[in-house]
């Protein structure tokens, strides 16, 4: 992700974090931004670095499978402040123990592709 100083535009910030436009509506729209996004004197949303960093966080749970729910969670938890940082921990602790499980399973899965493969590979003419 490329981060300017200056603040972006929605089309700025999609093609920063590579999300869409709609994506990004649909996170503020949500309550998944961290802060309300700012907004030009037009109305146009213009988003800080702090909004990409926090983006590419929630792109991050995402794209592991976090629920929106769980993320909207984890959103709350860390607009209430340092308290919740052990709640905090540990739903990041439990998504991680949901990923490696993922990881696995896939992990299992490409071996037996790869097994097939190699076993292609000694018939193919």
């Amino acid at each position: 992700m490329t981060v300017t100083t200056e603040s972006l535009t929605i089309a700025q910030m999609a093609e920063t974090t590579g999300l869409s436009t709609h994506t990004l509506r649909y996170y503020e729209r949500e309550g998944l931004m961290f802060a309300p996004v700012d907004r030009a004197s037009s109305s146009h949303r213009r988003y800080t670095e702090a909004d990409v960093a926090w983006v590419g966080f929630l792109t991050k749970l995402r794209s592991t499978g976090m629920p929106i729910r769980d993320v909207r969670r984890y959103v709350e938890l860390v607009r209430a402040g340092d308290a919740t940082m052990p709640e905090r921990r540990e739903l990041l602790v439990a998504h991680r123990r949901r990923v490696l499980a993922q990881l696995e399973d896939v992990t299992a899965s490409l071996a037996a592709i790869d097994r097939k493969i190699t076993l292609y590979e000694g018939h193919t003419p």
